[in-house]
């Protein structure tokens, strides 16, 4: 039953996505498309830019709530998330270097991969000092640090070279507004591929929740597989960021929100927490582009996680 209320869920964000727009050109013009009946304009709006849009956003959507689902069960921690462990705030410093170089998008998202691993193991060496009692709440707090002092990095390297980045400000910031299929090209590759190594290996995410010592008792190389999940994550999270900019939360909202519903039982929660999170990303961006102008998907990402991530942290009080 849960199933198809996120099935039809999808269903109604795809028909909104792809209806809804300032332009106009809503759901006769869809019909008109299907029947072949479609003006030149019509085609335009909705086949090369309501679609890519959607796709985008719908990847960018699942990938981060892949990730922030793999890295809470890495470090066994529910508050674990991309943006908040700084591996988000990386990927756009690689991002930004690529648009300051005039590189091209492969390597934009070569370079957010690199140097959001970059980031994630810098998190790591400091967070997994001995000096720190609670390790995992040390990471987060070291990610959350890092995460800062990158935020304010990137801001000053926008600042320096704004008349090249004039266009990226608002693209940092998270936004879908201007969709490019060779974008969805890299990225479709990247998110079949992490998320099939995910899926394939769920049974291991609840070997880790119950702790090092019960998963190596079952087989598991945990150093191997905590160092495969990472980069994983890693690589989920940079394709986001070199497509669509930082946007916050999605890894804590999604994951969390599907939780409540079917447990942590990871072979149901991570197909689950897919199908919710290609629901919900395009849905917050017909919100964010029917604002008065657009504004920046982030934005409202950031309007929602952060409520919602003190109630989690009531919760665990």
């Amino acid at each position: 039953m849960k199933l198809v209320a996120l099935v039809t869920l999808n269903f109604i964000a795809i028909l909104v996505s792809l209806t809804v727009g300032s332009s106009g050109y809503g759901v006769e013009s869809l019909i008109s498309i299907l029947f072949g009946k479609a003006s030149e304009i019509e085609r335009l709006i909705i086949l090369e830019y309501r679609f890519p849009r959607l796709l985008i956003a719908m990847l960018v959507g699942a990938s981060l709530a892949v990730s922030g689902t793999a890295l809470q069960a890495v470090f066994r921690n529910p508050l674990a998330e991309p943006y908040i462990l700084g591996v988000a705030s990386g990927a756009s410093l690689g991002a930004i270097i690529s648009v300051i170089l005039e590189l091209g998008i492969p390597i934009r998202f070569l370079l957010a991969f690199l140097t959001s691993i970059a980031i994630v193991q810098l998190v790591l060496i400091i967070g997994s000092s001995k000096r720190f009692r609670d390790q995992s709440y040390a990471i987060l707090l070291t990610g959350i640090a890092i995460a800062s002092f990158l935020s304010g990095l990137n801001s000053l390297l926008i600042y320096l070279h704004s008349q090249s980045l004039h266009q990226v400000i608002f693209w940092l910031m998270g936004s879908f507004s201007n969709p490019m299929w060779e974008e969805i090209y890299v990225a479709i590759p990247i998110f079949a591929l992490c998320t099939s190594f995910v899926l394939l290996t769920s049974w291991n995410l609840n070997a880790l929740l119950l702790g090092d010592e019960h998963a190596r008792a079952v087989g598991l190389n945990v150093d191997r597989y905590r160092t495969q999940l990472i980069l994983v994550s890693s690589l989920l999270t940079s394709a986001a960021v070199a497509t669509s900019g930082v946007i916050g939360f999605v890894g804590i909202i999604v994951p969390h929100t599907i939780r409540m519903l079917l447990g942590e039982e990871h072979s149901r929660l991570l197909p689950a927490t897919i199908l919710f999170s290609t629901a919900f990303m395009p849905i917050v961006d017909v919100f964010a582009r029917l604002w008065s102008g657009e504004i920046p998907v982030g934005a409202l990402t950031a309007m929602l996680g952060g409520p919602f991530f003190v109630y989690l942290l009531w919760r665990r009080l």
